[in-house]
């Protein structure tokens, strides 16, 4: 049986066409209209997660939370069109892997599903991955650790610039270099590092 793909969403339309998509990557994926029809048939073949964060009823962080108090190990990607860096931050302390605003770019949703499924094989143990997280922190600057303080937090960069006393334009500076450094490649990633870091 293929490692799948377990999709939530309310949207008849999104379901349909990540169906598509899907299908035409080689991933195999299961479909649920709602949060609570996907818990319904746990336990689930290995895989991962694809949920809607703004579903009626169980929302996709509520989801989140109750697949962790089950202890259902399943990594999970956020998707949502409503995105913003303090609803990325909530996300990612809720344990997503990953988040993803809409519309989508479907490369990179593919390439995010591959790593959650590969993630989902992953026998890394935690202690690994946070050594592994902090040696991709340990090159920054004071600076840079504060901005990223900042950005775990949910700030934005003027808030950032405005606590530090620089300019928002040097506060986009020290973004880049934390991307950079980490090899982040955007703030979802960089969250995930810094919370296996333990930051």
């Amino acid at each position: 049986m293929p490692d799948l793909v377990h999709v939530i969403d309310d949207d008849d339309g999104v379901r349909d066409a990540l169906a598509f998509l899907l299908d035409v990557n080689g991933i195999a994926a299961a479909f649920y209209a709602s949060a609570n029809e996907f818990l319904d048939a746990l336990p689930v073949d290995a895989g991962c997660v694809l949920t809607d964060v703004r579903m009626p009823g169980m929302t996709g962080l509520e989801l989140v939370r109750e697949l962790r108090l089950r202890d259902v190990v399943l990594p999970v990607v956020v998707m949502t069109g409503h995105g913003d860096v303090p609803l990325a931050v909530e996300a990612m302390k809720a344990g997503v892997r990953d988040f993803i605003e809409k519309p989508f770019d479907d490369e990179h949703l593919v390439s995010c599903l591959r790593e959650a499924l590969q993630a989902a094989r992953s026998t890394e143990a935690p202690d690994e991955a946070h050594q592994r997280a902090r040696e991709r922190l340990a090159e920054l600057s004071a600076r840079e650790r504060d901005v990223l303080a900042g950005v775990i937090e949910g700030k934005m960069n003027k808030q950032i610039a405005f606590d530090l006393d620089i300019s928002p334009r040097t506060v986009e500076i020290y973004r880049a270099n934390l991307m950079a450094k980490t090899g982040a490649r955007n703030v979802a990633e960089l969250m995930r590092i810094a919370l296996a870091a333990g930051l």
